[in-house]
């Protein structure tokens, strides 16, 4: 595989270490949307420091993109059975150090959510910038990469506060103005995904990784739990925008 206020469901008595910080189709943009204001859509998140990020081996010329049209969700293909807080740094730092090893300058995806609903901050910056990650071969562009640590294929069931944390990570970091129940045009940049160089491709806003590279990726069970992300997703940014 290629890298490949919102209220929060309470994560495990938060962690010692959690830091706060940053159907029919629908149309790409909303004008109720357009009043976004990010701070109030920011989740609660675990830093890249928290979690003991192999820093040093980052390497430099990491690129940014002006804001983020479209979601790329994923899941890691880790075993399900690990305990929130206390195996997931370490799976992070295993995971981020095989990205590098395979030239990916730093853990691809921007966020890592866990089956307790805890975010990681992954790529460096993410969590303040629009950084382009290295999650979905030729739709990295303006794009977010969202993995959930685990594997979710037939009959592994994603819970649902990682759900909820994948949603909220879409209505966080999606552009004002996208609406997460849309569709955007992408185009692809690599004859690797699924489409050639230069195709133009019509996805929805919220998507799997396998919409646009040959995988099987994020799992079928997590494929099949989208649609109820983009419902979450869009819910949050239509309450952001009626508090604002």
């Amino acid at each position: 595989m290629r890298p490949h206020t919102f209220r929060r469901v309470p994560y495990a008595a938060a962690l010692a270490f959690l830091a706060t910080c940053s159907a029919p189709l629908h149309p790409a943009h909303g004008p109720d949307t357009e009043r976004l204001h990010a701070v109030s859509l920011r989740p609660a998140l675990i830093t890249r420091a928290a979690w003991h990020a192999d820093q040093k081996d980052v390497r430099g010329g990491l690129l940014y993109d002006a804001s983020a049209t479209a979601v790329f969700v994923h899941h890691t293909d880790n075993p399900n059975a690990y305990t929130c807080g206390t195996d997931v740094p370490a799976m992070l730092l295993a995971l981020e150090q095989r990205h590098i090893a395979l030239g990916w300058d730093d853990l691809g995806y921007n966020f890592v959510v866990d089956r307790c609903g805890g975010i990681y901050e992954g790529r460096t910056g993410s969590a303040d910038r629009d950084v382009r990650g290295a999650h979905t071969e030729g739709f990295n562009a303006g794009t977010v990469g969202i993995a959930a640590l685990g594997t979710f294929g037939p009959g592994q069931i994603p819970p649902r506060p990682m759900l909820q944390s994948i949603a909220a990570i879409a209505a966080w970091k999606l552009a004002p103005g996208v609406n997460p129940l849309g569709q955007v045009r992408l185009v692809s940049s690599s004859d690797d995904s699924r489409y050639p160089k230069g195709t133009a491709v019509q996805m929805n806003v919220i998507s799997g990784h396998r919409d646009a590279y040959q995988t099987d990726c994020p799992g079928q069970s997590l494929y099949d739990d989208l649609p109820w992300i983009r419902q979450t997703a869009a819910r949050l940014r239509e309450q952001a925008a009626r508090d604002g």
